[in-house]
């Protein structure tokens, strides 16, 4: 029911198709995030629109609410949300760490406070295999200690080793191995020694899939390339590469270059929200006063809803008054521009072009539009 085939090379990036219960993932791609079983401001149906081809849940929102037992009598999250196509959960570990005040790590797991009522819970590698065979995810992740960039060595060697642990336990404990890929997380801070050994470790136990955890929380952009870069000729080639929670369009097209399969980040629809939306050009700041008369489409460039029917004169409008119209129709340009990032970024690897679209536009992603 899963499997992965790399289709085409170019250098070190990669163009795959990946084999799930719900249906094919051809990568490189982005995975927009739907963190409360919703990606914020789009329905299914405008998801498909777009061409999602996977979103993710966060387990640790999904079990605090509406909790995993509820998803699971609806049909797990594909029959909650009436998502058909693939569904990738994360283990919860990322949230352990941003709520830091609020939770106690020991070798069992890890003790923490409700963000919402205060209640205490306990996820072990066990409970959080359990929350997540019941949500029905096609991709799940391992339980893993998230350490923050500000961690010093001794601590990332003690959480390196709690999160092989509970690597080896999550996979005992996975109930539905033939339906949901269970993923290793690599974790080892900013140190090549660490990563390579919790690669080798997590190699060893053998899961049909990696994850690049604990970057893009706080780390200079080059920090997380020279890692990357460095876990490439050490992950296996034959199974898929995914760094959690990257990032910028720049972020996402190097971290291909260096090997990179998926992504996710909550940016396209957090910063759209706000007005802040991804073009072919760079970022736009579309409440900004010289877009107050002017009609042309966000980007010219977009087939997207949003730029075959607005003005950016409209969408700031709608922004600047606050109305949900506006914030949906943001959100929906910005996915489509990271969602068509990634099938533009896939064509040119299968065409023997992707040096050439690597030089072209890794300096203008990211910049900001004058």
């Amino acid at each position: 029911m899963f499997s992965f085939t790399v289709e085409k090379q170019s250098s070190n990036a990669r163009a795959g198709r990946l084999v799930t219960p719900h249906g094919i993932i051809q990568t490189p791609i982005f995975m927009p995030v739907g963190t409360v079983a919703t990606v914020k401001a789009m329905s299914p149906a405008e998801l498909n629109d777009i061409h999602a081809q996977i979103i993710l849940s966060n387990t640790y929102h999904c079990y605090i609410r509406p909790g995993h037992e509820l998803i699971k009598k609806a049909g797990g999250l594909h029959g909650f949300m009436n998502w058909q196509k693939p569904i990738l959960t994360d283990s919860g570990g990322f949230q352990v760490m941003s709520l830091a005040g609020l939770r106690k790590i020991t070798a069992e797991g890890v003790k923490f406070q409700s963000h919402i009522d205060g209640s205490y819970h306990l996820f072990t590698p066990e409970k959080v295999m359990e929350i997540q065979n019941a949500l029905g995810a096609d991709i799940i992740m391992s339980f893993d200690e998230c350490p923050p960039f500000s961690a010093d060595r001794k601590y990332v060697e003690k959480s390196l080793d709690l999160t092989i642990k509970w690597a080896e336990r999550g996979k005992i404990a996975h109930k539905n191995p033939e339906n949901q890929a269970l993923f290793g997380i690599v974790q080892g801070g900013v140190y090549n020694d660490l990563r390579q050994k919790c690669a080798e470790k997590l190699i060893e136990i053998d899961f049909p899939g990696y994850s690049i955890g604990g970057l893009a929380v706080g780390e200079p952009a080059e920090e997380m390339y020279r890692i990357t870069d460095f876990l490439n000729p050490i992950l296996p080639k034959d199974k898929p590469r995914y760094l959690m929670g990257v990032g910028t369009p720049g972020n996402i097209l190097q971290n291909i270059a260096n090997g990179i399969d998926m992504f996710d980040c909550v940016m396209p629809t957090r910063n759209a929200r706000k007005g802040s939306i991804f073009t072919w050009k760079g970022k736009m700041v579309i409440k900004a006063g010289r877009y107050k008369e002017d009609l042309a489409p966000i980007d010219e460039n977009c087939s997207c809803y949003t730029c075959r029917n607005f003005s950016r004169a409209y969408v700031r409008h709608l922004i600047s008054m606050e109305e949900i119209l506006g914030m949906r129709l943001a959100t929906i340009h910005s996915l489509h521009f990271y969602l068509e990032l990634t099938t533009r970024i896939r064509e040119a690897i299968l065409q023997d072009k992707f040096a050439e679209f690597y030089h072209k536009y890794i300096n203008i992603l990211d910049q900001l539009i004058d």
